[in-house]
């Protein structure tokens, strides 16, 4: 289903590093994001961005325009594309466990699984996937590049699940939220720290099978305030069907690869725009 598309709504903060600073882990060395930051972080923006001398014009075969800002560009995203490839741990996708089959199209991949006649799809985009990074005391940040936490991609998912012989799929609306809410939710209703899920369900619908488009006329049950012996027997139903805590860990291995492998393909295309080859 589209709907972990048009309802996949993450904040993704990227960090501003100055120019002059040498390339760290990958957490801080997105250095490009922060050409497009505004407000406070504005100040740090490299100079070859915000200088207003004029830049001498220089055309070539392709007939585009080649100044020396472009030229400095083209270096630090060489620079930062084999940064981005040293650093990168996944040089092909990791396989997920439980025999389930992977689809992709650009940054949307799709999980299908068949299990005693049912159909199990899920389908989630690597786009505004990274979680905020949390700011911290100014004269506690100061870390090694070794110490910064790596990228992670949580996005939201979609599991779609059909049975023969009936016209509509269930469709749970799944997301990763942040630890400690989710967990302090579970402790007050009796549940041990330790067996916390790693994922939670948003909403459950039924959507006629097959539909690309969610039908906001389907009565869809949202779990803010469910009963929670019938939430977790939604969670025990995921579960029956591979969708659990180690399927979820699974995800985001796969999530984050997929979404470093889409980023290192975009610096590399910014790349060839830039230098116009």
């Amino acid at each position: 289903m589209l709907k972990s598309v048009s309802r996949a709504v993450q904040l993704a903060a990227r960090l501003s590093i100055s120019s002059s600073a040498p390339p760290l882990r990958r957490t801080f060395s997105r250095s490009i994001w922060s050409l497009s930051s505004s407000g406070a972080g504005s100040d740090s923006r490299p100079r070859l961005l915000t200088s207003t001398r004029a830049l001498p014009s220089l055309s070539c075969g392709c007939g585009s325009l080649h100044t020396e800002g472009d030229k400095a560009f083209a270096a630090f995203l060489t620079d930062e594309i084999k940064e981005e490839k040293n650093i990168q741990k996944n040089k092909s996708l990791p396989k997920m466990s439980g025999g389930w089959e992977l689809e992709l199209n650009g940054t949307e991949a799709k999980l299908n699984r068949a299990l005693s006649g049912e159909k199990i799809t899920i389908t989630f985009n690597v786009n505004n996937s990274i979680p905020p990074q949390l700011e911290e005391d100014p004269e506690h940040t100061q870390k090694s590049p070794e110490d910064e936490p790596d990228i992670v991609s949580t996005p939201n998912f979609v599991v779609e699940v059909t049975k023969p012989g009936v016209k509509s799929s269930m469709v749970f609306d799944c997301h990763f939220p942040e630890d400690e809410l989710f967990v302090s939710e579970q402790t007050a209703h009796g549940e041990a720290e330790e067996e916390s899920d790693i994922f939670a369900i948003r909403e459950v619908s039924f959507q006629p099978e097959g539909d690309s488009e969610w039908k906001e006329t389907s009565y869809t049950l949202n779990t803010d305030s469910l009963d929670w012996a019938l939430y977790d027997h939604l969670m025990g139903f995921l579960a029956d069907r591979g969708v659990d805590n180690t399927f979820a860990d699974e995800l985001i291995e796969l999530s984050t690869a997929l979404e470093h492998q889409e980023y290192i393909k975009f610096l590399e295309d910014l790349s060839t725009f830039v230098k116009c080859k």
